[in-house]
């Protein structure tokens, strides 16, 4: 499932509530933010490290049915609306480096979704996959090319 305009736009909305909680003038805390998808209902809900809920909101889209992978949709929805708001959270008062954290509805780390540092910033750990498996492969053609 594709996300609409509207869904970036709920989401957007959200990101800014966050954010309005974390304003660039205060005193920085430590902390990542965890979103948490709840398919059934359509929520998205973000939390602090302690789990103090820090907005919740519906997101129209998915409360329609759909027989993608809920969460999967979920995370590139998310990650296209921080990207739109890169500026904003970015000066948002937690210390660096944070993220905003996948959960899944017991609560377990899915995947990180944007990890905020002063040197990078990463919106896919999916970029990664895979690399180990690569690096054996060339570090056994280079090995057997020298036999």
């Amino acid at each position: 499932m594709k996300a609409t305009q509207q869904t970036i736009q709920q989401i957007q909305r959200a990101i800014r509530k966050v954010a309005e909680k974390f304003p660039a003038s205060a005193d920085p805390v430590l902390t990542d933010i965890h979103l948490q998808v709840k398919p059934e209902s359509g929520e998205l809900m973000a939390f602090d490290d302690d789990m103090t809920e820090l907005t919740r909101i519906v997101v129209d889209q998915w409360l329609q049915p759909t027989d993608e992978d809920m969460y999967s949709a979920a995370a590139i929805a998310i990650k296209q609306s921080i990207s739109g708001l890169r500026d904003t959270v970015e000066k948002m008062s937690i210390l660096h480096p944070f993220s905003f954290v996948m959960m899944g509805e017991d609560g377990e780390t899915m995947s990180d979704i944007y990890i905020v540092d002063d040197d990078a910033i990463i919106l896919d750990t999916e970029l990664l996959s895979g690399l180990d498996e690569e690096l054996d492969a060339f570090l056994a053609e280079l090995m057997k090319d020298n036999d």
